[in-house]
């Protein structure tokens, strides 16, 4: 069953800049190039028991301008013209699970690029960190666009404490609608819930 998720990160990202795209939302998009590993366990109705490490590499953060190109982007054009425009943005990292075994027809072990990586500092010394990305679609889910088709994207939201540990969760095909009554961003997860990123830890060397 799906089920809709508006991510504390994620509202304090968009939604100045949807109700009033005047109005500035302050966050770090400048940077060094981090590296972090995090424990996946995976609990929702898709590939339950899927649980592995998952290493993630940010090289370069977004820029405030390329987060309001996105945001502006997806009121005035809907999804499908976001996810266009989150193709074409200059690659910011990758993650992947370096030790998938057996068949992998998502390609989890190779990874996926990251399109959009935003770092917000926190009143005790910590970050949020909210990545996001086009999913990988495979050649099954391209030819027979089954409903999953319609959630092209996914999310990844941590919080690290000041001390470079923290947990965080991931959406992995998500659908966005904009409520125009309450002007915001929805994020719609197809899963029954996200992926839980446990035991996640900042990496001493950003290098791949």
């Amino acid at each position: 069953m799906k089920s809709a998720h508006v991510w504390m990160a994620v509202a304090a990202l968009a939604g100045a800049v949807v109700v009033n795209m005047d109005a500035p939302v302050h966050a770090q998009t400048a940077g060094e190039p981090i590296r972090l590993s995090a424990w996946a366990v995976n609990l929702s109705n898709i590939a339950t028991g899927a649980n592995a490490v998952m290493d993630i590499r940010v090289d370069r953060w977004s820029t405030e301008r390329e987060r309001d190109d996105l945001i502006a982007t997806f009121v005035e054009g809907g999804q499908d013209r976001l996810l266009a425009k989150l193709r074409d943005v200059p690659i910011k990292g990758r993650m992947h699970i370096p030790s998938w075994m057996g068949p992998d027809p998502d390609q989890v072990r190779l990874g996926w690029n990251l399109r959009f990586a935003m770092r917000t500092p926190t009143g005790d010394g910590g970050a949020d960190i909210l990545l996001a990305t086009d999913r990988y679609m495979n050649f099954f889910e391209v030819r027979n666009r089954p409903r999953t088709y319609d959630y092209p994207f996914t999310f990844v939201e941590i919080r690290l404490a000041s001390d470079g540990t923290g947990e965080g969760k991931m959406a992995v095909a998500t659908q966005l609608r904009f409520d125009k009554r309450e002007k915001a961003i929805v994020f719609e997860d197809y899963s029954s819930e996200p992926v839980r990123l446990m035991n996640v830890k900042v990496e001493k060397s950003p290098a791949a």
